[in-house]
C-alpha cells in the first residue's frame, strides 16, 4: 500500500528532539511506525520548522502544498494521501487539480473545535471533500460529526505509544536522586511526588488543582508540574499565594532527558482537566507516557481522556470540577492501589496502545477507504 504523508509538526533534523509537543511525538513516531509495516511504501511532504516563525513557515507550506500535492499524486500514484491534523488538511477544498488518491485526515481535538467563526464555517467543506477521517478520540469524532462529518467517514483510533522508549527509562532510584539534585527536592524521601505534564492552557486545570484539591489531600506529597504555555503567569501566581507553596514545584519547559527522569521518578501522575469552551482533550498523550513508567494516573473524566484510563486498571478518572472527589481518589491510590496499579498500568498501555498495534490499525482503515468499504462496512469503534 502506497501511502503520502503530509505533516507541518516535525522539528529541524540537525535539532535535538527536546521536548517537542504531543503531536509532534505523535507525527514523529506515526511516520517512523508506517516505515517499519510490512507491505507499506511511505513517501511524506513535511515542514520540519523551529517553533520560532512557526506560523509564517506554516502559512507558506500550506501554500507549497497546493502544487506539492498534486505532483506527488501523479508521480507516486499514492493509493491514499494522509493528512497529519485539520491544519494540513485545511488545503484540499482549494485543491483546483483532481486528486486521484481518496484524501484521509488525522484529526487532535483543537484543530477540530478552534473557536473561531470562519474556521468553524470552514470545516464542513473540508470534511466534504475527505474520504475518510482518522479522530484520535470518539469524544473528537463526535466534535467532528457535530461539525458536519458524515459518520460512516470516520473512526475513532487511538494515539499510539513509541515501546522502544523504555530501553530509555531510567531506573527508579536513579530517577528520584536526579530529580531531588535538579529541583532541590531534599523532602523527596519523605513525600509522595505528585507529576503534571503538558501545554499550561486553561482546560488542563493546572490552577483550579493548586487551589482547590491539593488542600484537600491528605498525603503528604510534592506536587510537579512540567510544561509551559500561556497560563504560565496565573499557575506561578497561584502557586506562590498557596498555603502549600512549598509543595509546589514550577519545572518549566524540560528536556526529554529530564522528562524521562520525572515519569521514572513520579508516584502518581495527575491530570485535572475542567471544561472550556472551545477547546477540548482530544486524548492525553502524556497519560500513555506515565503509565508506560510505570505511574498510575488520576485525571478527569472528560474527553479523550476516556478513551485512555480504564478504570482501575491504569488509573482511574472522576468527575470532573469536584474536588473532594479528585482528593479522596489520589489518596485512595496513594495509600492503598499504587503498587498493583503501577504494575498493571504499564502491562496495560503496552499491549493496548503499542504503535506495533495501533499502526496496523490506521492501515486496515486506509486500505478500506482504498477500496471504497468504509461507508458499506459502516466502520465501528474498535473496543
Amino acid at each position: 500500500m502506497k501511502i503520502l504523508y503530509i505533516s507541518h509538526l516535525h522539528p529541524p533534523r540537525n535539532q535535538p528532539l527536546e521536548s517537542v509537543g504531543g503531536m509532534q511525538n505523535v507525527s514523529m513516531q506515526l511516520v517512523d511506525a508506517l516505515e517499519r509495516t510490512e507491505g507499506v511504501e511511505l513517501q511524506t511532504i513535511i515542514l520540519r520548522s523551529p517553533w520560532r516563525g512557526i506560523i509564517i513557515r506554516t502559512f507558506l507550506f500550506l501554500f507549497t502544498l497546493l502544487f506539492r500535492i498534486p505532483k506527488a499524486d501523479r508521480e507516486f500514484q499514492p493509493d491514499v494521501i494522509l493528512f497529519s491534523s485539520m491544519v494540513t488538511a485545511g488545503v484540499i477544498p482549494f485543491l483546483t487539480r483532481k486528486i486521484k488518491a481518496p484524501l484521509v485526515t488525522i484529526n487532535h481535538g483543537q484543530d477540530v473545535t478552534l473557536p473561531f467563526w470562519i474556521y468553524q464555517k470552514y470545516l464542513p467543506h473540508v470534511f466534504k471533500k475527505l474520504s475518510g477521517v482518522i479522530s484520535v478520540s470518539k469524544a473528537t469524532r463526535q466534535a467532528c460529526i457535530d461539525r458536519g462529518l458524515e459518520p460512516d467517514k470516520g473512526v475513532a483510533l487511538p494515539n499510539g505509544l513509541d515501546s522502544r522508549k523504555l530501553d530509555r527509562m531510567p531506573d527508579r532510584g536513579t530517577a528520584r536522586d536526579e530529580i531531588k539534585r535538579r529541583f532541590g527536592l531534599d523532602e523527596i524521601d519523605e513525600r509522595y511526588l505528585l507529576l503534571t505534564v503538558g501545554r499550561q492552557v486553561k482546560r488542563k486545570g493546572h490552577v483550579w488543582f493548586i487551589n482547590e484539591v491539593l488542600p484537600k489531600i491528605s498525603s503528604d506529597v510534592t506536587y510537579l508540574i512540567v510544561g509551559d504555555g500561556p497560563e504560565h503567569p496565573e499557575i506561578r501566581k497561584a502557586a506562590e499565594e498557596s498555603g502549600l507553596k512549598d509543595h509546589i514545584v514550577l519545572a518549566g519547559r524540560q528536556s526529554d532527558e529530564v522528562l524521562r527522569m520525572a515519569y521514572a521518578a513520579a508516584d502518581l501522575f495527575v491530570m485535572p482537566n475542567i471544561p472550556i469552551e472551545g477547546d477540548m482533550e482530544g486524548f492525553g498523550i502524556v497519560l500513555l507516557e506515565a503509565n508506560q513508567a510505570s505511574v498510575p494516573a488520576v485525571a478527569a473524566d472528560l474527553e479523550g481522556i476516556r478513551d485512555v484510563i480504564e478504570q482501575g486498571v491504569n488509573g482511574y478518572r472522576v468527575p470532573h470540577s469536584r474536588p473532594s472527589k479528585f482528593a479522596e481518589k489520589v489518596d485512595q491510590v496513594l495509600g492503598m492501589e499504587l503498587e498493583s496499579l503501577s504494575s498493571s498500568s504499564r502491562d496495560y498501555v503496552m499491549n493496548r496502545f503499542s504503535w506495533d498495534t495501533v499502526v496496523l490499525q490506521y492501515v486496515d482503515f486506509l486500505q478500506k477507504v482504498r477500496n471504497g468499504t468504509v461507508e458499506s462496512e459502516k466502520i465501528k469503534d474498535p473496543v
